[in-house]
């Protein structure tokens, strides 16, 4: 069965944010715990990230939200560990005056395509990372770009719930990977990648 690792963004994600629902609804999926979610060191959320894709099943696919997109593109630079494929979400620019100060360690991301295949969600007025920014790290990771209009910084703040759509773009790329991530079926229409 597939395993689902959510990695949350800095402060974890809240009970009314998708990640969090998402978890609650599906047991496969299981959130990376790094030691501090307010003061995040890269190299300890990579060592969690690598602890938990140590703990998980076969097939892995990676489900990061802001500062976590970041976290992979820095643990995949650095892991040989087999992952399926990895569902990023709101790529936040490390260079742009929203970022915070408590992350700086994130900010030099590793250059070039990531290791595995992978899918970028963004929102057209995500205050932390402008669409022309995230278009950009989509060409540098070859990851597929879907624009879901705008959303804000698809958080809880975007009053998404559930998300659905979000649900959706997860199941067709595991799809497209050829895994059976047993999400649930969403209603047709929500995959539109721009």
């Amino acid at each position: 069965m597939t395993t689902f690792i959510t990695l949350p963004g800095i402060g974890g994600s809240e009970e009314s944010h998708w990640q969090t629902r998402w978890e609650r609804s599906h047991p496969s999926m299981k959130r990376f715990n790094p030691s501090d979610w307010e003061r995040p060191q890269l190299p300890e959320w990579c060592g969690a990230l690598q602890q938990a894709v140590d703990a998980a099943n076969d097939p892995i696919i990676l489900v990061a939200h802001s500062l976590s997109c970041l976290l992979v593109a820095h643990w995949a630079a650095q892991s040989t560990s087999a992952i399926a494929g990895a569902f990023l979400a709101a790529v936040p620019d490390p260079n742009a005056p929203t970022f915070p100060s408590a992350a700086s360690s994130f900010r030099a991301t590793p250059p070039g395509a990531l290791r595995f295949p992978s899918v970028i969600v963004a929102s057209m007025d995500d205050p932390y990372g402008s669409l022309e920014y995230v278009q950009g790290c989509a060409q540098s990771w070859k990851s597929r770009l879907v624009n879901i209009g705008a959303s804000g910084h698809i958080n809880a703040s975007s009053n998404l719930g559930e998300w659905p759509q979000g649900k959706s773009i997860l199941k067709q790329f595991c799809k497209e990977l050829g895994i059976d991530g047993g999400i649930g079926t969403e209603p047709p229409g929500t995959m539109d990648a721009n």
